[in-house]
């Protein structure tokens, strides 16, 4: 299968290390992946604002730059499901292109749900002796149906044990610009959503999306939890044990 890798802008400038570990576990799904070195951002953020002539610009660029592919996959729930939710909208005034990015819509993928459901598969490479819980962000769960695919991955990573929060489907606050426009109620609700980690007793929260992760971490941190690690579920599914340790050591 060829693959094309979108990176996401956020991935590529905060934690690279996400697209590192989205590259090797679709090599061990036997993937042929590229990752255009032009790609930049799905639109998203103009979108949400309300900026369709800037949106609709970077959607053009993501098209012509995945046309070659197969499939895309992104390590994000939110770039998908902008890509496959909302594009259709964004070009509605543009009939003649619009065929050209419901195409696009159908072969993308979140992260997980491609290798769950489209490459099935068998087991990753990663090992990780702690205890973790999981968060549902929320465009993942509620625009492209992730909610299965991250556990049963999980369930491949020899010595971890996953353990639900009371609410892991409970919103972390981010939501993007609400959380710049609506910064007094996005700190309550990630103050709510950081209670409920800590009230699981685990070692780490995993996630899929990096947005909600620098939200978290950024509350978890000035709440003084400096030991609840915060991990993209890529970053868990490749997590080497043995060169942790060695780095530890030196």
């Amino acid at each position: 299968m060829r693959v094309g890798l979108f990176v996401t802008c956020l991935v590529d400038l905060m934690r690279p290390s996400i697209g590192f570990a989205a590259l090797e576990l679709l090599g061990s799904a036997g993937c042929e992946v590229m990752v255009p070195d032009t790609q930049t951002c799905c639109g998203q953020p103009g979108y949400n604002s309300g900026d369709r002539v800037s949106s609709l610009t970077l959607a053009r660029k993501v098209i012509a730059e995945f046309d070659g592919c197969e499939y895309v996959v992104t390590p994000s729930g939110s770039c998908a499901g902008m890509i496959r939710t909302h594009y259709p909208d964004l070009f509605r005034d543009a009939p003649e292109e619009l065929e050209r990015a419901q195409r696009l819509c159908a072969k993308t993928y979140e992260l997980t749900d491609f290798l769950v459901n489209v490459a099935n598969l068998a087991r990753v490479p990663g090992r990780y002796n702690a205890t973790a819980t999981y968060h549902d962000s929320c465009a993942g769960l509620r625009e492209l149906k992730i909610k299965t695919q991250p556990r049963e991955l999980l369930a491949k990573v020899s010595g971890l044990i996953l353990t639900e929060m009371k609410e892991p489907e409970q919103c972390c606050g981010f939501g993007g610009t609400f959380s710049i426009k609506f910064g007094e109620v996005s700190s309550h609700i990630a103050e709510r959503k950081c209670a409920d980690i800590q009230a699981a007793g685990v070692d780490a929260v995993v996630l899929g999306d990096l947005g909600c992760m620098l939200n978290i971490e950024g509350r978890m941190r000035r709440r003084g939890d400096m030991k609840t690690q915060v991990l993209h579920v890529a970053e868990v599914l490749v997590h080497d044990e043995t060169v942790e340790k060695e780095h530890s050591i030196k």
